[in-house]
């Protein structure tokens, strides 16, 4: 079985079991408005190539020549922003309102989420910071562990 399919029995299983989720959620999701769905997955692609990506490479650019060359402390930025932006990705229709069936079908008030976001997006860049810190000081206690003393 691993010869021919290049993976064990149980990863064939998963991912059987996975196109088979995948395909039955696009049934659904097609059943309802087909054209509506697809113009909304290639306008979502086209504003992803087209608008989203030049910004965010920008903005890595500038923040890789900010932090200097070889540095690791580019990715104490790239973490907490990639999992906000994630977060406002998933909660974008809440965060901004344009929810006209989330009430009446919940029975929840979809003004809470601008500012739960706002404070996940600040904890997570508070838990980043703080990691960098507890990071420099044991490379900082490290260096001087290894050094030799004055005194020799």
């Amino acid at each position: 079985m691993r010869r021919l399919y290049g993976e064990g029995p149980l990863h064939l299983l998963l991912m059987a079991a996975s196109f088979a989720l995948a395909g039955y959620a696009g049934v659904r999701l097609l059943a309802g408005d087909a054209w509506g769905v697809a113009v909304w997955f290639v306008g979502a692609a086209l504003v992803h190539d087209l608008v989203l990506v030049p910004v965010y490479a920008a903005a890595d650019r500038l923040l890789c020549r900010s932090a200097g060359p070889r540095s690791g402390l580019v990715n104490f930025v790239r973490v907490p922003a990639f999992l906000s932006g994630l977060l406002l990705l998933v909660w974008f229709p809440l965060i901004t309102r344009q929810t006209r069936r989330y009430e009446p079908a919940s029975g929840l008030s979809p003004d809470v989420f601008l500012g739960n976001w706002l404070l996940i997006t600040a904890a997570l860049f508070l838990v980043s910071g703080g990691w960098l810190v507890v990071r420099t000081a044991r490379l900082r206690r490290r260096a001087t562990k290894g050094r030799p003393s004055a005194s020799h």
